[in-house]
């Protein structure tokens, strides 16, 4: 079987380090764009809420440790664990908290090249104005076979 590209290989201890405000940060792994998903993990401390976002793709959370509570907007939270996992669709209002008083880490595998995270409604004209630029690139990369 022939390799379509090389193998790609992440070390978390040489990752760089995005801060998400003063509980939480995130260390980007296979995030170069180069492949079709984008991975990282995120570290986030008790009191940590994420804002209400969503992605034009799916996304999932996998929790390496630590309990989060995570809901759709609108939804009641879902209780997760170390070992859990959620996937969520393409364009779904949702948000995580880290529930107890343990740090939550978890791998976040984003469905496409390319991390775009959408709010509303204050950040939403910026941040939707990146998602038209991606399905821009997108389609203009498309082709029928």
């Amino acid at each position: 079987m022939a390799v379509s590209h090389p193998l790609k290989i992440a070390k978390l201890a040489d990752a760089s380090r995005v801060e998400f405000g003063p509980l939480s940060f995130y260390h980007p792994l296979v995030a170069d764009g180069d492949t079709p998903v984008r991975t990282g993990i995120q570290t986030a401390n008790p009191g940590y809420q994420a804002t209400m976002h969503w992605h034009p793709y799916t996304e999932l959370l996998f929790i390496i440790e630590g309990e989060a509570e995570v809901w759709l907007e609108g939804e009641e939270p879902h209780r997760l664990k170390a070992g859990d996992c959620v996937a969520v669709p393409p364009e779904t209002p949702h948000t995580f908290r880290v529930v107890g008083q343990s740090p939550l880490r978890l791998l976040g595998i984003h469905a496409n090249a390319a991390r775009y995270e959408l709010h509303r409604p204050r950040e939403r004209r910026a941040r939707l104005s990146r998602v038209h630029r991606w399905r821009t690139n997108l389609n203009s990369t498309l082709s029928v076979v």
